[in-house]
């Protein structure tokens, strides 16, 4: 059982998640969040702690900064793109258990400390900017961490904000070389 509550979009997201792992879940029903929600959502980060679990596209991304904002100490759960896809769709409900239980294991809450851990450099060092297949690694890294898939500044911005360890890093940066090397 997840201690926190989820916070998904809509109805068909938290049959997903239902699916995946025991939870408790609060569906915003889109963007236009209303009152009784909002309050819904204040318990439940008040009694205990929630977790935002939205779509991996621009709309998702909206509600996730329009949630965060209010409750700065949320949890943060990702899916990548790829396993949100399904019939021209993307959305938590169309990506696996398996997928779903694994997104919710690497929730991060973003850290009170203020200073910076990483810098552009360190991402060029390792190949996430700058190389043909530099986005290819910032999904892969990102799904490893569970900070989801960013550009460049929004990558270096939730390493910093989810307070990732050079090692959590290096760990996963080393992974991803060995699925990568695989594939070839």
């Amino acid at each position: 059982m997840i201690k926190e509550v989820i916070v998904v979009e809509g109805r068909d997201d938290e049959r997903a998640v239902h699916r995946a792992v025991e939870a408790s879940t609060i569906a915003t029903h889109g963007y236009g969040i209303a009152g009784h929600t909002w309050q819904l959502i204040e318990k439940a980060d008040r009694e205990r702690g929630i977790i935002v679990f939205t779509d991996p596209d621009f709309a998702g991304e909206r509600i996730r900064k329009r949630i965060s904002q209010r409750f700065p100490r949320a949890k943060q759960a990702y899916l990548t793109q790829e396993e949100a896809w399904k019939n021209g769709d993307i959305g938590i409900e169309n990506a696996s258990p398996a997928d779903i239980a694994d997104a919710l294991s690497k929730a991060r809450a973003t850290s009170v400390e203020t200073g910076r851990t990483f810098e552009y450099d360190d991402l060029f060092e390792l190949g996430l900017v700058g190389r043909e297949d530099s986005a290819r690694m910032r999904n892969l890294v990102g799904r490893a961490l569970g900070i989801g898939y960013g550009n460049a500044k929004l990558f270096l911005k939730r390493l910093n904000e989810y307070a990732v360890t050079r090692e959590e890093l290096q760990t996963a940066w080393t992974s991803c070389m060995h699925q990568l090397r695989s594939e070839k």
